[in-house]
This record gives C-alpha cells, sequence and structure tokens, in this order.
C-alpha cells in the first residue's frame, strides 16, 4: 500500500498545481474584460511636431535565413518614418549563403538612400542576446526596435508604438502577434490558439494591473537607457527576452502592451520546427524561474500580488510537468480508485479538481470570441478547437518536461533557432527547406510508447472493478492518446 500512497500523493500535489494555476488564469481573465472597457488614456509624443519625433534604432538580428530575408528588409524598408531620425541594423550571424545575398539586399536598400548596416560577428558568443547587445554599441538611437526575421510590421508600426515613450517611465512597447499562415494546418492552428491566449489573456491581464509581463523577443520597442540600466542582455538563459524584461521591471521600468497593434509573423509549419521553438521557450521559462525567483520574493518595492503572478508566470513551462505526471498516473489511480473502497471519499474530492478544465474552457472562449466573435456557430467551433489544443498540448507534454526538468536542473544547451518557411498560403511548399532537423529526437519514441499506454489507458475502462468498469477517466484518455499520437506520427514523418 505504501507505493499506492506514493502515487496519491504526487497525483494530488500535481492535480493542485494546476487547479493553483488554473485559478490564476481566472484572475487574469478578470483583468482582461475589465481593461477591454477602460478607455487608454496615455500621453504619446505629437508627431506633428518634428522635434518631438526621436532617433531609432531598428535591429533585425538573424542567423541563416536564406528563405525569409528579402522579404523582411522589403517589409522593413517601407516603414514609414522619417529617414533622417531611423537606421536599420541587420545582425547577421549566417554561416551560409545568405550571407551574400543579404549583402546585395542591403546595398540596394542603402541605395534607396536609407540607412542600414550589415553587421557581422566574428563568433556567436551570447546568440541572439549576444547580437543584439553587440549592435547597441553602435546604435544611434534612443528606442530600440527588434524584428525577428518572419515578422512582417505593416508601414505605420513605428507611428503606431513610438509615441507612447513620451512617459518617461516607459521602458519597454510590446504588441500583439498576428499569424499569416494561421489556418494552414493543424499544427499552425494549436499554435496560433496558444498564443493568441498569451496575447490577449495573458499579456493584458497582467499589465493592465501592474503585473510583470514580458516583452516577446520581437515586434516591440525597447527605450535604449532602460536596457543598459537593466543590466543589458545577456546570454545565459535561452529566453534572454524574458531575462531582461524582469530584470527591468525589478528596477521599476513599466511595460506598456498594445492588444490593438498587431504585427503579422510565420508560425513554423512543421513539427520539428515547432518542438525547437518549443524547447527552447519552455527550458528558458525554466531557467528564468531559477535565476529571477529570489530577485521577485526580495523585492520590496513588488506588491504581494505582482509576486505570486510573477513566480506562476515564470513557472508557465513547468505546468508541463504537472500534466504529464497527473497524465501517466491516472491509470494507475484508475486501479487504486477500484481496489481501495475505503478511499472512496478521496476521489470524490479529488473530482472538484476537473474543474480546472472548466477554467481553462471559459478562459480560452473569451480569448476565442475577441478573434473570431461570439454566437453558436462560432461557439460550435470553439468547442472543436479546443479540445485540439488541449490534446495536442497533452502530446507536447513530455517533449516540454524534458525541457523544464533541463532548465530547473541547470543543464546548458546551445541556443537552437527556429528555421522560417515563407509560407503563408496552404500552397506553398516546405520540404526543400536545409535546415529542418532531418532525424527525430529518441524522445519520439517514448511519445509512441505513451499513445500506446494510454490505449491501455482507455482498455482499463472497460474491465476495472466489479461494477462494470469506470469509463470517469475514458474522455482524458482519449485525449491523451490522440494528442501523443499526433506528436509521434508527426515527428515521424513529417519532415523533408
Amino acid at each position: 500500500m505504501v507505493l499506492e500512497y506514493i502515487i496519491i500523493v504526487i497525483y494530488s500535489i500535481a492535480l493542485l498545481l494546476i487547479f493553483m494555476y488554473a485559478i490564476a488564469q481566472l484572475n487574469l481573465l478578470f483583468n482582461y474584460l475589465k481593461a477591454r472597457k477602460k478607455k487608454d488614456d496615455s500621453i504619446k509624443f505629437d508627431f506633428s511636431n518634428p522635434s518631438e519625433i526621436p532617433f531609432i534604432t531598428i535591429q533585425l538580428p538573424v542567423y541563416n535565413e536564406l528563405y525569409v530575408m528579402e522579404r523582411l528588409l522589403k517589409n522593413i524598408s517601407k516603414l514609414e518614418y522619417p529617414r533622417e531620425k531611423l537606421e536599420i541594423q541587420v545582425l547577421d550571424d549566417s554561416t551560409d549563403e545568405s550571407l551574400i545575398t543579404t549583402a546585395e539586399q542591403v546595398k540596394l536598400i542603402q541605395e534607396k538612400g536609407i540607412d542600414i548596416q550589415h553587421i557581422r560577428r566574428s563568433n556567436r558568443q551570447g546568440f541572439k542576446a549576444g547580437a543584439l547587445k553587440e549592435g547597441l554599441k553602435t546604435a544611434k538611437g534612443e528606442f530600440i526596435v527588434i524584428f525577428d526575421a518572419d515578422f512582417l510590421p505593416k508601414s505605420d508600426w513605428l507611428f503606431q508604438t513610438i509615441p507612447y515613450f513620451k512617459n518617461p517611465e516607459i521602458g519597454v512597447v510590446q504588441t500583439k502577434w498576428g499569424h499569416i499562415n494561421r489556418n494552414y494546418s493543424t499544427l499552425t492552428k494549436i499554435q496560433a490558439f496558444a498564443l493568441d491566449a498569451h496575447f490577449t489573456l495573458e499579456q493584458v491581464g497582467r499589465n493592465s494591473k501592474g503585473h510583470f509581463i514580458n516583452f516577446n523577443g520581437t515586434a516591440g520597442v525597447w527605450r535604449k537607457e532602460c536596457i543598459y540600466d537593466a543590466g543589458n542582455w545577456e546570454g545565459d538563459t535561452l529566453t534572454e527576452d524574458l531575462d531582461l524584461s524582469y530584470r527591468a521591471q525589478l528596477k521599476n521600468w513599466k511595460f506598456k502592451y498594445l492588444l490593438d497593434v498587431e504585427t503579422p509573423a510565420e508560425l513554423p509549419v512543421v513539427i520539428s520546427a515547432a518542438r525547437s521553438q518549443q524547447f527552447r521557450w519552455n527550458k528558458g521559462g525554466a531557467e528564468n524561474f531559477q535565476k529571477m525567483m529570489r530577485r521577485v520574493i526580495s523585492n520590496k518595492r513588488v506588491p504581494f500580488r505582482t509576486k505570486i503572478h510573477s513566480l506562476l508566470h515564470l513557472l508557465n513551462s513547468s505546468m508541463f510537468t504537472c500534466i504529464l505526471l497527473v497524465a501517466v498516473l491516472s491509470i494507475p489511480m484508475l486501479y487504486i480508485k477500484n481496489e481501495y473502497a475505503h478511499l472512496k471519499n478521496y476521489f470524490y474530492i479529488m473530482s472538484f479538481f476537473v474543474i480546472s478544465s472548466l477554467i481553462f474552457f471559459i478562459c480560452y472562449w473569451h480569448m476565442f470570441k475577441n478573434i473570431y466573435g461570439g454566437g453558436f456557430l462560432k461557439f460550435i467551433r470553439y468547442i472543436g478547437a479546443f479540445f485540439t489544443f488541449f490534446s495536442i498540448a497533452m502530446g507536447f507534454s513530455l517533449h516540454n518536461t524534458i525541457a523544464v526538468l533541463e532548465g530547473h536542473f541547470g543543464k546548458k544547451s546551445e541556443f537552437v533557432r527556429t528555421p522560417k518557411f515563407n509560407i503563408s498560403t496552404i500552397k506553398d511548399k516546405w520540404k526543400r527547406n536545409k535546415y529542418i532537423k532531418k532525424k527525430p529526437s529518441i524522445h519520439v519514441v517514448l511519445e509512441g510508447l505513451l499513445a500506446l499506454y494510454f490505449i491501455f489507458g482507455m482498455y482499463s475502462a472497460f474491465i476495472v472493478g466489479n461494477q462494470g468498469g469506470d469509463f470517469g477517466l475514458f474522455p482524458f484518455h482519449f485525449m491523451l492518446f490522440a494528442g501523443f499520437s499526433y506528436v509521434f506520427f508527426k515527428s515521424i514523418f513529417s519532415k523533408a
């Protein structure tokens, strides 16, 4: 019975942590709904007065972006802003033939009278953080705009963002990400679903109450003074953006999030690219929890509620560990439930935690409704989108848990970039992309075994106990089977 009690304790703790995270999400939903009713009365620069238009630097950190560099540079060169107050830095760490084509494109833009520089380093020390830090040494702008290679800001983007820096307390202005290939595949739809939740509920919910948010690595603007005051870019975590964001806010800089300014970008269309991105984000989140936890707790200027939200924010990725534990232990728990009658009351209490899923369902519905609109038909569509997202998210739980554990235990790894494809419609092809990882990870085998394990879980529903089975967990095991099967088969067969 000792093993059974150990399983029960671990299972219960994991469920409790998920419930706490769900309550925090519900609080962010309430904040979000209140914020949407408020009028933004922020002070802004008056761009009709030339003396109020500041000098800015646009930084484009790139590494082996053969397929999207031309698109990126053409788009950035069309941004509207006085040329005498604008410079562009192409921070190019590339090691392939894209170096030559990028240099040619930069020269063509220079001939149009635009101040654009092609900046190269002798090494990739610090990866993206190192490139941004290097560019900052010569940046002439008071404000630093950052775009990754797959982002396509609209021509008036600078006029929609820079004016908010009239408030001297603002250190960062961040915009919402859009998705030019949202409907390309099931994979892009579920990525868009997750990102939309972050950029609506989470960013608005935290920012509207003065809680810490994060610069998202791109599609935003930094005050150069803020970067230096916070200690400059550091490359000791895989999410340098989250790291600098927290150091800046601990220094009392304010962040401004603009939900209504959308910056379109391309989502990864092949699962190996999505896996590398997920691994980096989740491991980086855990690394930053270890780096920032004590600083957040010990800072006397940070309100208690903000500290709670900050710790849960930094632990976002760690929820995958709880999800994986609940998933794996749910089958032994099914047998324990039907073997030990004296534990019946405990299982009645545990059933309360199904409310966590209901909270997520309600929260994400508001996000979905904000983007697609309400109504019965949209709600039916949302139900399908929610359960597809939830299933595949659980299918990523092993992969993301490994990333999280590496982050918490301090295992260092290289910054693995997410390959870009230059894809916006279903007709576009990606299979000849030279940057795609060809061999699936060994973890894929474990994901296939977990899919089989949850088939056993569904089978167990028919045979446990002596009352004709127990189907309470059957839908959960079916979703886990579907999620792990999707990730497994896509990882095996969806490659170049």
